[in-house]
């Protein structure tokens, strides 16, 4: 039996969320913005001693082999990249939430943080595959965080799968966004973005957590974001890497042809490359410090 989520329960559910740290948030509005460098993401790691100490901990983990080790800041993030570095940044902070177990989902903890790490780099696949103008490192953090509003609402989906699904099966336009929202009163998406809200995001990564099912709803120039994230999404469930009962139950927005042009053989790349980089990402992440 479910129970219904007043937007004040929600409101204090998401509260509850520990805040994301100063470096993590500053991370996140740094690298949201077109003209940075990577010096200033070197700059801002440098300044905080727990963070340094886990990009120097994955750099010289055993994921990367590397012949010497490597005690230069500097020269850790040019290796990394932006990607892993802000990765490290927001499993520190928001760990416990990717990977918590989703009840709601029937989905075992871990899971979550798996969909949204091969949503992060299939998204990011996508720019790369596509050639669009965007930042393929944005998509890669926007991919990262598209849904964490599962982790907020899932405990009060406990039990609802069964009615969940009959839901999306008795009607063809709906989904299971639309079942949440029936079952609780908010579906992930709408709890997501109350989060983004707390934690300060920049708006284009609250627009891809509010919208990734949706992308046409969007903000015109957030929507190229949004829908690379919305293909990246559903590239990572095509590939068995879903969050439990929810996977594909929801439809393509085949408008996305309108802003990303991918073809057949360009998605098989993708879907390749996903593979390959998932595994190296995973095993590096899993040596940036102890289990959250």
């Amino acid at each position: 039996m479910t129970k219904k989520i007043s937007h004040e329960e929600l409101q204090k559910i998401v509260t509850s969320v520990p805040m994301l740290s100063a470096s993590a948030s500053q991370l996140l509005q740094l690298t949201a913005k077109e003209d940075h460098d990577l010096i200033d993401v070197i700059n801002l790691v440098r300044n905080d001693a727990n963070l340094t100490a886990r990009v120097l901990k994955v750099v010289n983990s055993a994921a990367f082999s590397l012949v010497n080790k490597v005690t230069s800041i500097d020269r850790a993030i040019s290796y990394l990249g932006e990607r892993i570095i802000v990765s490290i940044a927001i499993g520190d902070c928001a760990g416990k939430l990717f990977q918590k177990e989703l009840s709601g989902y029937e989905a075992a903890g871990g899971d979550l943080w798996k969909h949204d790490l091969r949503t992060a780099i299939a998204s990011r696949e996508v720019v790369f595959q596509s050639g669009v103008d965007l930042n393929p490192a944005l998509a890669f953090t926007a991919g990262l965080l598209h849904d964490i509003g599962k982790a907020l609402i899932s405990d009060y989906l406990q039990g609802s799968v069964i009615d969940a699904v009959e839901i999306v099966s008795a009607e063809e336009e709906l989904n299971y966004l639309d079942a949440e929202e029936i079952l609780v009163g908010f579906d992930h998406t709408q709890a997501g973005y109350e989060l983004a809200k707390a934690w300060q995001l920049p708006e284009e990564l609250a627009e891809v957590i509010r919208h990734h099912h949706n992308p046409a709803n969007a903000k015109e120039e957030y929507r190229l974001l949004v829908y690379a994230v919305h293909l990246g999404d559903n590239i990572a469930m095509m590939g068995g890497f879903g969050t439990g009962s929810d996977s594909m139950r929801y439809k393509l927005d085949n408008n996305y042809k309108n802003y990303i042009n991918i073809t057949p053989n360009s998605l098989a790349t993708v879907m390749l490359n996903v593979d390959i980089e998932f595994e190296k990402l995973e095993s590096s992440l899993n040596n940036s410090g102890d289990e959250t």
